[in-house]
């Protein structure tokens, strides 16, 4: 088994709320998950494309590594679902916490999606920010709800995030594999609760894991 599997099982096991079961290819671009449904691959792919061209600042630092990110190089590994358990949790991240300007604000305020709080640790009583291993992504409903979409331990980063739809969003970071970093990509679909992760088709061997949250995080110093 190659490495990227290993993390592929890692992100399996390491999940609390969701489940990541291989998926199913079959034909015209189409996956099925586990709840039977077919995703349109190239649909999720113009999805990334968007992203992209809405999130440049993560595709030029790419680049700066020898990666050039294409959305057509994004290849699909897993479609799965999202296990619907919730908690009773309103946002910790308030106007004022360091973290408050990097949050994802649904684009019909049911809330907010935070991918960078469970990974930064920069409280107001503490001196020095620094970074966790692990990382997540929860949503914060406005109804006083927290659902857990995406959780993953020390092989990899969720770096960035952007709102497709009012029910779609788009996380994008990397796995670190034996022969370097990888690029990947997680479109969530919000109302179904499936999740599909892609892969992209290239690498680079001398990317520094944290130097997207130092860039990207301006106003907390993570040096």
């Amino acid at each position: 088994m190659n490495n990227f599997w290993k993390h592929v099982r890692i992100l399996a096991l390491c999940s609390i709320f969701i489940g990541c079961g291989s998926g199913e290819n079959s034909s015209e671009n189409e996956s099925v998950t586990a709840r039977g449904e077919a995703v349109d691959e190239e649909h999720y792919r113009q999805q990334i494309e968007l992203g992209l061209g809405r999130k440049q600042a993560w595709s030029v630092h790419w680049s700066k590594s020898g990666v050039t990110l294409d959305a057509s190089q994004f290849e699909l590994v897993l479609t799965d679902s999202i296990d619907s358990m919730e908690m009773p949790e309103s946002n910790p991240i308030k106007e004022g916490d360091p973290l408050f300007p990097y949050q994802y604000p649904h684009p019909e305020n049911n809330g907010t999606i935070d991918i960078y709080s469970y990974k930064v640790e920069a409280g107001e009583n503490l001196d020095t920010p620094f970074l966790n291993p692990d990382s997540e992504v929860v949503w914060y409903r406005a109804d006083g709800m927290k659902e857990r979409l995406l959780f993953m331990g020390p092989s990899g980063m969720f770096e960035e995030g952007l709102w497709l739809s009012p029910g779609e969003f788009l996380v994008l970071g990397y796995f670190q594999e034996e022969e370097g970093y990888r690029p990947m990509a997680w479109v969530i679909d919000l109302e179904k609760h499936v999740f599909s992760q892609f892969r992209f088709g290239a690498h680079s061997s001398d990317y520094i894991p944290d130097s997207y949250l130092n860039q990207k995080l301006k106003s907390i110093d993570l040096n």
